[in-house]
C-alpha cells in the first residue's frame, strides 16, 4: 500500500513543477478571495496548495509534510485501521480548505490579493503531530538545537497572527494560523481523550526539566 504522505508529496510537487513554467496554471488554479467570491471558483481553496512559487517554496514545505506526516499518519492508521490513509488524505484536504476559507473572508474584497502553497495544510499536519507528541524536539535551519513542539508552536501562533495583521511580505500568515488551529484541534474531534494526553506529556516534561 503506498504511503498518503509520499503520494501527497508526489502529486503536489508534480502538480508544482509543471506549473513553474505555466502561467496560466497558476493563474487558474491559484487563491484568489475576490474572484472566488465573485465567480464561486471555490475549488481554488484546494487547488492552490498544489502551486508554489518556486522550488525552494516546494521543497521546504513537502519536507516539512515528510518529517512530520509520517507520524500523524500513522496515528490515523491506528484509529481507523485500513481506512486511517483516506481519512488522513481528507483531513489534509480539509485544512487546506480550512486555511483558504480564513484567508477568503479576509481578503474577499481585496483584487490585489492572491496565495499560492501548501503551508497552510503542511502547517495543520505540524501542529497535529505537536498534540500527539508535544515534547517532540522541531529543528530550525536557523537554530543548531531542538525546540520542544509545544514550546514553537507558541511562537509559531504568535508570530503568524502578528504578521497577519502588521507584515507586508506577501506570505499568507492568516492561513498559516488557522491552518495551525485546524490541525490540532480536528483529531481532537476523533478521539477527544488525546487532550488528557496532551497535558499528561507536558506535565511529565515539566517534571523532567524541573524536578518533580
Amino acid at each position: 500500500m503506498i504511503n498518503a504522505t509520499i503520494l501527497i508529496i508526489g502529486v503536489t510537487a508534480l502538480f508544482s513543477i509543471v506549473a513553474f513554467s505555466n502561467g496560466d496554471l497558476m493563474y487558474r488554479f491559484r487563491h484568489w478571495p475576490y474572484q472566488e467570491a465573485r465567480r464561486g471558483e471555490y475549488y481554488r481553496w484546494i487547488t492552490s496548495g498544489l502551486l508554489h512559487a518556486d522550488p525552494m517554496h516546494l521543497i521546504f514545505n513537502m519536507l516539512t509534510l515528510y518529517f512530520f506526516g509520517r507520524s500523524v499518519e500513522g496515528w490515523f492508521f491506528e484509529v481507523f485501521g485500513g481506512a486511517g490513509q483516506v481519512v488522513y488524505v481528507l483531513f489534509y484536504v480539509l485544512a487546506l480548505a480550512a486555511a483558504s476559507s480564513a484567508t477568503f473572508y479576509k481578503y474577499r474584497n481585496s483584487p490585489s490579493f492572491a496565495s499560492i502553497g501548501a503551508s497552510g495544510a503542511t502547517a495543520a499536519v505540524l501542529f497535529a503531530s505537536i498534540l500527539l507528541d508535544p515534547t517532540n524536539e522541531i529543528y530550525l535551519f536557523i537554530l543548531p538545537i531542538g525546540i520542544p513542539g509545544f514550546i514553537f508552536a507558541i511562537f509559531y501562533l504568535w508570530y503568524s497572527n502578528y504578521a497577519a495583521n502588521h507584515s507586508r511580505d506577501n506570505i499568507d500568515h492568516t492561513a498559516h494560523f488557522f491552518g495551525a488551529v485546524f490541525g490540532f484541534f480536528f483529531p481532537l474531534l476523533l478521539q477527544p481523550g488525546l487532550i488528557g494526553l496532551f497535558f499528561k506529556q507536558l506535565m511529565g516534561w515539566v517534571r523532567y526539566v524541573f524536578g518533580s
